[in-house]
C-alpha cells in the first residue's frame, strides 16, 4: 500500500504571505515558522507514520527451542532512512539485518513458554519525525511443564518450569547426562537438552521426552534400553529412534552398580504403547522373550493413558480405568490371581476407575525379589499387589498377594509412586505419606526399621509430585523448590554431602528463583510458584513480614501470591501480582506506597486506582508502573520534578505521566526517571544537575524530553545520577555523575550527553547501583565498573574502577539486580549469588559481613 503524498504547498504559501502582510516584513520568518508549527501539514510537513507493506516469518512458531526468522519491508515517500526497533515478550531477538527499508531478525524462543503466554515479536518502524507504525508477529511455542522429578537406584533426575532437566547422585554408567560417570552430590543440568515435558529414571539409565515427541535417552545400553539400535553406553542424551508423537514414558530395571535389568515404555499419542530393551520375562509385552534394542509395539494394547515399569513388569492404564500388566509374575505382581509369567498384556481383575499406577521392585535384605504394583482410584484409595514380605502393601500383614487389596487407613490419594520395597502416596491437601521398608530412612523417620500402615512424613507441604529410588524418596513443592530423604551413599539426596537423611532436606542449587530486586540495604527474590521471599535491613518494614527485625537469610513475605515482577526502593519494595495490580510495602514518608497516605506499612498494601499494569521500578522514594497501554503512572517524592506531570509536588496516590505513551520499560534514579519507547528513543525527566538526562543541558525538567542522537534503544538503567543505555548492537552508552568512574570511560568525567562505554560490547542486560554499574554479556559472564567502597564490584578487591572489570567466578548468569552498594546474581540453575555490601544482612548469607566477591544465597 503507498502512502499519499502531501498536499497544500499552494494553500501554506498563501497563508505565510498573508501573515507577512498582516504583520509586517520584519516577522515573517518568525510568523511563518510559528504557523507552520502549529499547522505542519499544510507547510508540506511529513506527519504520518510509515506504511509496512510486506511482512514474513519463516515458520508460525516452534515445537522445541529453536529459531523462526520474521521480515518486513516498510514505505515512507518522505523520509527515505526509517528506523527499525524489534522487541519479543518472551525469547531472544537477533541482531537485525536491513536491505534497503526491508529488515529481518531472527527470533529464538525459550526453552518453553509460561501457560497462558502467547509469544509475540514486535517490530516498530520510525521516520524521522518520530512517527511509528508497529507490527506485532504472533508464534507459537510449547508451554512450560509443571516441575516434576524422577528416581530410581542411586540417582534422582529434576524436570524444572523452564524445560531443562538436572541430575545428581550415582553416575558410574552415565546416567546423569553430563557427559561424565563421576558421582554428583549436587543437581548438574544434563546439557543440550531443552524443551523437555516429562523424564523417567531407571537403576542406570534415564529418558527425556521433549515436546515434539521425540525421546531421548542415556546410560547404560547393556540391554539396548537407550533405544538407539546399539548396546553402546551414553553419558550424553541421544534420540530413541523411530519415535514420535510421545506423550508419557516409563523406565524398568534392577542392579546396584550396573544394570541386571533394564527396560523402557513410551506411550504414543494415539494410545498405544512402544517398548525396548530387556524382555526376558516378557516385559515389552510383544509376545516374545527377545531384547530389543529399538522400540516394538506392545501386543494388543489400545486407548492407553499412563504407564509403569517395574523390574522385570509393566504396567498400563487405559482410558476405561482398567489396568493391564504384562511381564514376570513370581510375585504376583501381575494381579491375575497367578504367578505365571505373561509376554503380552492381561487385564488385573476387579480394578476399576483407576488414575494412576506404579510399579516396584528389587532385592529385599534376604535377596528375595520384591516385585509389587500399585494403583490409585477416583476415589482416592490405593490398591496393592505382589511382594509384601516388607509391609509395602499398607495392609498390616507380610503375605505375598496375587490381586489387589486396599491399603487400609488411607484416602484422598491423588498420586503414587512405588520404590523397591516401600510407597509414598501425595495426599489432595498436598501432605505425603509413606510405608513398607525404612531401613534407609526413605519413610521419612528415623524409629521404626518397617511401617506396616500408611503414616505421614513429617515437614512437608504443598506438595505436586513424587518419586522414589531404591531406598529414597523424593517430592516437589509448589515453589518448585526438590526435598528427599532416605539413603544417600551416592549424593541422591542432591544436598551436597552423602550423608543419609532420615527427614526431608531441600536439594541445593534449585530454589527455583525466577527474579530479582535490591533496595538501600534489602533484597527481594520472586520464586516461581509466585511468592516473594526478602532479606537484608528492616527498619521500615521493607521486608513486609509484619516486624522491623532485619533477616540475614530469605524468608517468605505472607500473604503475597501470584507475583510477576519487583522492584526496591531505598526502603520500600513493589510487587506487580498477575492480575495488573501493584502492592507495596516499607517506607512511606514521601508517599512512595500509594495508597494515599505517608503511613509506612510492614506488610503490603495494594495501590489505590491501579489496574493492567505490566512494570515497575522504584527510586529510593518514588515509584513507577507501566500500564499495558504504554502510558506510565509515577508517585511519591516529586521535589525536583521526578515524577514527570508537570510539577515538583510530591503524590500520595499515583498520577500519570504527561505526553507519554508507547512505553515499554522504565528505570529510576535519585531524583531523575528513565522511560523507553517502543520505537528504541530513550526520554528522561527530573533533577539534571550532573547531565543524568542526556540532553546537554542542566536544571529541573519536570515533563519528559527525549534523550537526543540515542536510537535502538532496548534497556536502560539508572544510578544515583547517572544513567544508562543499552543498544540493539550490544553497545552500553552512559551519561550523567562520573565521580566514581560509574560512566566506565575510563575518566570520572560527569557528561551531559550519551558516550559509549568502551571496549564492552555483546551487552544484554544491565543495571545500576548508587555509584556502580553492572552489565551482563551475551556468553552470561558479568561486568561492573565504578565504586567499589563495600566491595560491589565483585573482583574480590575494594578498589575503584573506572572502566568494566568481570565478576570473579560467576558464570551461566540470566539477571541481575543492584542496590545501593550490593549486588544479586541470578544463574541458569536458578541459584541466587550476592555481593557488596551487607551490613544489614542483604547479601542473605547469615552474615553480616561485607563480601568482596559473589557468595551463594540460601533458600529455605
Amino acid at each position: 500500500m503507498m502512502k499519499p503524498r502531501k498536499t497544500g504547498t499552494l494553500q501554506a504559501v498563501l497563508a505565510t504571505v498573508l501573515l507577512a502582510w498582516v504583520g509586517g516584513c520584519s516577522d515573517f520568518d518568525e510568523e511563518g515558522a510559528a504557523f507552520c508549527q502549529r499547522n505542519p501539514s499544510r507547510c508540506g510537513v511529513d506527519t504520518t507514520a510509515p506504511v509496512i507493506t510486506q511482512s514474513s516469518q519463516s515458520a508460525p512458531g516452534v515445537q522445541v527451542q529453536g529459531p523462526v526468522t520474521l521480515s518486513v519491508t516498510a514505505q515512507d515517500d518522505e523520509t527515505p532512512q526509517l528506523t527499525f526497533s524489534w522487541t519479543a515478550n518472551v525469547g531472544t531477538v537477533g541482531v537485525p539485518t536491513r536491505t534497503g527499508n526491508t529488515s529481518e531478525v531472527v527470533w529464538t524462543s525459550p526453552s518453553c513458554v509460561p501457560a497462558e503466554t502467547v509469544a509475540t515479536v514486535t517490530v516498530t518502524v520510525t521516520n524521522s519525525v518520530n512517527a511509528s507504525v508497529s507490527k506485532t508477529f504472533t508464534l507459537t511455542a510449547n508451554a512450560c511443564p509443571a516441575p516434576a522429578v524422577s528416581a530410581a537406584g542411586d540417582h534422582t533426575l529434576a524436570l524444572r518450569r523452564d524445560g531443562t532437566v538436572w541430575a545428581w547422585g550415582f553416575n558410574g554408567s552415565g546416567q546423569l547426562g553430563n557427559g561424565t560417570a563421576t558421582d554428583r552430590a549436587t543437581p548438574v543440568q544434563v546439557p543440550g537438552l531443552t524443551s523437555v515435558m516429562a523424564v523417567a529414571a531407571s537403576e542406570a539409565h534415564s529418558l527425556a521426552l521433549r515436546s515434539d515427541g521425540t525421546v531421548w535417552a542415556w546410560g547404560d545400553n547393556g540391554y539396548g534400553q537407550l533405544g538407539d539400535g546399539t548396546k553402546a553406553q551414553r553419558t550424553t542424551p541421544v534420540q530413541v529412534l523411530g519415535l514420535a508423537g510421545v506423550t508419557a514414558l516409563a523406565a524398568g530395571g534392577n542392579g546396584t552398580t550396573v544394570a541386571i535389568s533394564a527396560h523402557s515404555l513410551a506411550l504414543r499419542s494415539d494410545g498405544t504403547v512402544w517398548a525396548w530393551g530387556d524382555n526376558s520375562a516378557g516385559q515389552l509385552g510383544d509376545g516374545t522373550t527377545t531384547e530389543r534394542a529399538t522400540p516394538v509395539q506392545v501386543l494388543g494394547l489400545t486407548s492407553v493413558t499412563a504407564l509403569a515399569a517395574g523390574a522385570f513388569h509393566s504396567l498400563a492404564l487405559r482410558d476405561d480405568g482398567t489396568v493391564w500388566a504384562w511381564g514376570n509374575n513370581s510375585s504376583g505382581q501381575l494381579g491375575d490371581g497367578t504367578t505365571t509369567a505373561r509376554p503380552t498384556p492381561v487385564q488385573v481383575p476387579g480394578l476399576t476407575s483407576v488414575i494412576a499406577v506404579a510399579a516396584g521392585g528389587g532385592d529385599d535384605s534376604l535377596g528375595m525379589r520384591g516385585d509389587h504394583s500399585l494403583a490409585l482410584k477416583s476415589d482416592g484409595t490405593v490398591w496393592a499387589w505382589g511382594y509384601n514380605l516388607s509391609r509395602q502393601f499398607g495392609d498390616g500383614m507380610p503375605a505375598t498377594r496375587t490381586t489387589p487389596v486396599q491399603v487400609s487407613e488411607l484416602t484422598g490419594g491423588t498420586a503414587l509412586v512405588a520404590g523397591d520395597l516401600h510407597a509414598v502416596v501425595l495426599k489432595s491437601d498436598g501432605t505425603v505419606w509413606a510405608w513398607g521398608d525404612n531401613s534407609s530412612g526413605q519413610l521419612g523417620e528415623g524409629v521404626t526399621p518397617v511401617r506396616a500402615k500408611p503414616m505421614q512424613v513429617s515437614g512437608l507441604a504443598a506438595i505436586t509430585a513424587l518419586a522414589t529410588g531404591d531406598g529414597h524418596s523424593v517430592a516437589v513443592g509448589s515453589d518448585g523448590g526438590i526435598w528427599a530423604w532416605g539413603d544417600n551413599r551416592r549424593g541422591q539426596l542432591g544436598i551436597g554431602i552423602t550423608a543419609t537423611r532420615e527427614i526431608p532436606v531441600q536439594a541445593t542449587g534449585l530454589a527455583s528463583i525466577s527474579a530479582l530486586a535490591a533496595g538501600d540495604s534489602h533484597s527481594l527474590a520472586l520464586r516461581g510458584n509466585g511468592s516473594v521471599w526478602t532479606w537484608g535491613s528492616n527498619a521500615y518494614g521493607q521486608l513486609g513480614d509484619g516486624t522491623a527485625i532485619d533477616r540475614a537469610t530469605a524468608a517468605q513475605v505472607p500473604g503475597l501470591t501470584d507475583i510477576t515482577a519487583l522492584a526496591a526502593g531505598n526502603h520500600h519494595s513493589l510487587a506487580l501480582r498477575n492480575d495488573g495490580t501493584v502492592w507495596v510495602w516499607g517506607s512511606n514518608d514521601f508517599g512512595q506506597l500509594g495508597d494515599g497516605t505517608v503511613t509506612s506499612r510492614k506488610t503490603p498494601v495494594q495501590v489505590s486506582g491501579l489496574s493492567a499494569m505490566r512494570a515497575v521500578e522504584a527510586g529510593p522514594a518514588h515509584s513507577v508502573a507501566v500500564h499495558l497501554n504504554g502510558t506510565v503512572w509515577v508517585w511519591g517524592n516529586n521535589d525536583f520534578g521526578q515524577l514527570g506531570d508537570g510539577t515538583v509536588t510530591s503524590r500520595a496516590m499515583p498520577v500519570q505521566v504527561s505526553g507519554l505513551t508507547g512505553v515499554t520499560a522504565v528505570a529510576v534514579g535519585v531524583y531523575h526517571s528513565l522511560a523507553l519507547r517502543n520505537d528504541g528513543t530513550l526520554w528522561a525527566w527530573g533533577y539534571n544537575n550532573v547531565g543524568q538526562l542526556g540532553n546537554g543541558t542542566s536544571g529541573i525538567q519536570s515533563t519528559p524530553a527525549q534523550v537526543p542522537g540515542l536510537t535502538g534503544v532496548i534497556a536502560l538503567a539508572a544510578g544515583n545520577g547517572h544513567s544508562l543505555a543499552l543498544r540493539t548492537d550490544g553497545t552500553v552508552w552512559g551519561w550523567g555523575a562520573n565521580s566514581f568512574g560509574q560512566l566506565g570511560d575510563g575518566t570520572t568525567t560527569p557528561r551531559s550527553t550519551p558516550t559509549q562505554v568502551p571496549g564492552l560490547t555483546n551487552v544484554i542486560a544491565l543495571n545500576a547501583g548508587a555509584f556502580y554499574t553492572v552489565a551482563l554479556r551475551s556468553e552470561r559472564s558479568v561486568w561492573e565498573w565504578g565504586s567499589k567502597s563495600a566491595g560491589q564490584l565483585g573482583d574480590g578487591t575494594v578498589t575503584q574502577k573506572t572502566t568494566p572489570v568481570q565478576v570473579s567466578g560467576l558464570t551461566d548468569v540470566t539477571a541481575l539486580a543492584a542496590g545501593n552498594a550490593h549486588a544479586l546474581a541470578l544463574r541458569t540453575d536458578r541459584t541466587v549469588w550476592a555481593w557488596g555490601g551487607n551490613q544489614r544482612g542483604q547479601i542473605g548469607d547469615g552474615t553480616a559481613s561485607i563480601m568482596p566477591a559473589p557468595v551463594n544465597v540460601s533458600f529455605p
